[in-house]
């Protein structure tokens, strides 16, 4: 049974109304519960003795309710204690965080808990802090700080990385440089495909392309010097700007020179996509420009060498036309696209413009192209350019070799402004010898010297099919050179596709017969890289 709220008093009595009662029976005891503590059972009162169970006593000060009492001088509730109705009256209870008798003042009352004290909940390099109810643990302030600072490092690295491979995909992408994997992949033999360098390692390699690092400057680009980690010297052709249609101009000349493998052609190492103007990294060619050779006084030629390097560029140009793995046009052949290595070899750079052709074609037609003073008139007329046309621009240059005279130039006149035509004109009227360069009448011989100038006539006749091709023109050249230093390349040029590089022997014997005075040489090592007259402004990369 329930005992009623309002009981102050219980008593238990236990009488006998059964005659039959026995004194030894064991169920004769009662007892006060926590109600639902026990289930009765005959067993367990049984054998419960000496046993002890819970009781719940609820006591209160009676009679009166706490908003009554609350203001009174007998209200019980002490110092950081709360008041509670009850059914008879009110109580008190300490409040939350605080432990002790509520209706005790001073250190007997209710008294804040020390949990961070009774308990020692935290790690030794953490502090313990109490709060109503419960503690905290946290690190020192300088300790967060400290964590929130390198938390925020690493942040703003993982932002800038993630930034900068986007940044390199966008640029990868705008640069062309899907395009170029598809046309590198798909093409079949091209075991030449270069390096993709990195942006920071060209930065790296020029001191941030500074300008004491400059080669050059052209109308589409700057040459910088640079030094990889290794120490390999190399040069990086940067555009001052590029867009869409120059980018065509920049994928081309990759393709073409990742075809290539000549000894007389500049190697291309490899290229930087990833970056807002794209690089081409080439291989470092000390010696500067044929056309600063030839027409820097300073620094005469000798008859022999010049013989040799036109042999040189004929080759080159016979082996693109005929032995690379597709036929291609340069497109624009001059002095000031032919480079001298530290042997003094020639090399043909700047394929900007060049275009590969199929075995089956004959010509391309594009918009046209090219060098003033160089450039073919049959291709300017018709747009449409062949392997003839590279041979005019070589006559050009065959013809600045003889004369030492500008491709173009005002002081010649309006009929000899083109250095071409006015070359022409003085062959057929029988003035050869009265406008070559003093050196070759010195150093050549007679019929060395009218067979080289026959030869040039025959590259810049105005009719193309008139023209001899490069393998011609090599032949003719290889008979001149046999007696002028006696030196095969024809067995080469037929032989060898993948032209060996030249024996250091050879090559040192070449150096010495370069210059007609041994005295100019220091002076002569100075790069520089002209213009000539850009046909367009965009007309290489």
């Amino acid at each position: 049974m329930s005992v009623p709220w309002d009981c102050t008093e219980y008593n238990i009595s236990i009488t006998n109304n059964n005659s039959d009662f026995l004194g030894i029976n064991s169920c004769s005891y009662g007892f006060v519960a926590e109600k639902g503590y026990i289930e009765p059972s005959e067993y367990l009162l049984k054998n419960f003795t000496d046993a002890t169970v819970p009781v719940v006593v609820e006591w209160s000060i009676p009679g009166i309710a706490c908003d009554e009492v609350q203001d009174s001088a007998t209200f019980a509730c002490k110092g950081n204690a709360t008041c509670t109705d009850s059914i008879s009256g009110y109580r008190c209870r300490c409040q939350p965080g605080y432990d002790g008798n509520p209706y005790l003042s001073g250190e007997n009352g209710c008294q804040r808990i020390d949990y961070c004290k009774t308990e020692n909940p935290c790690r030794e390099t953490f502090e313990c802090r109490n709060f109503p109810n419960g503690y905290s643990c946290t690190e020192p302030r300088n300790k967060n700080t400290a964590r929130g600072i390198t938390i925020a490092w690493w942040a703003y690295k993982l932002y800038r990385k993630r930034r900068r491979a986007e940044l390199k995909e966008k640029y990868f992408k705008q640069n062309g440089g899907l395009i170029l994997q598809e046309q590198l992949i798909s093409h079949e033999g091209n075991d030449q495909k270069g390096k993709l360098f990195d942006y920071k390692e060209l930065k790296v390699a020029t001191n941030n392309f500074h300008a004491d690092r400059i080669l050059g400057k052209g109308g589409q680009g700057t040459v910088y010097k640079g030094t990889l980690l290794d120490g390999k010297i190399i040069a990086i052709k940067k555009a001052i700007a590029i867009d869409k249609a120059n980018i065509e101009h920049f994928i081309n000349e990759v393709f073409i020179l990742s075809q290539i493998n000549h000894r007389n052609v500049v190697k291309l190492l490899g290229y930087c996509l990833e970056c807002e103007t794209p690089l081409l990294v080439y291989e470092f060619i000390p010696n500067g420009t044929l056309y600063q050779y030839i027409h820097e006084q300073e620094c005469p030629i000798s008859w022999e060498a010049r013989i040799r390097i036109a042999n040189e560029i004929a080759g080159a140009l016979f082996y693109l036309h005929s032995f690379a793995s597709i036929p291609i046009y340069h497109r624009d052949i001059k002095s000031s696209n032919i480079l001298l290595d530290e042997k003094y070899q020639a090399k043909i750079a700047d394929f900007g413009t060049s275009r590969s052709v199929g075995l089956d074609q004959t010509h391309v037609t594009t918009v046209v192209q090219g060098t003033f003073g160089y450039l073919d008139p049959e291709y300017f007329q018709s747009s449409q350019f062949t392997d003839k046309s590279d041979v005019y621009s070589f006559g050009v240059v065959l013809v600045e070799l003889l004369t030492g005279q500008k491709p173009l130039s005002l002081v010649r006149g309006n009929e000899g402004r083109s250095l071409a035509t006015y070359f022409v004109i003085s062959m057929d009227g029988n003035h050869l010898f009265d406008i070559l360069d003093a050196l070759v009448l010195e150093q050549g011989k007679k019929e060395e010297i009218v067979a080289v100038a026959n030869l040039a006539k025959r590259c810049l006749n105005l009719k193309g099919r008139k023209r001899p091709t490069m393998k011609e023109v090599v032949l003719e050249l290889e008979g001149i050179s046999k007696s002028v230093h006696g030196a095969s390349r024809i067995e080469e040029t037929q032989q060898d596709t993948e032209w060996n590089v030249m024996e250091a022997g050879t090559s040192g014997a070449m150096i010495n017969t370069l210059f007609a005075s041994g005295g100019h040489e220091t002076e002569c090592t100075t790069i520089s890289i002209s213009d000539d007259h850009p046909l367009l402004p965009t007309q290489t990369w």
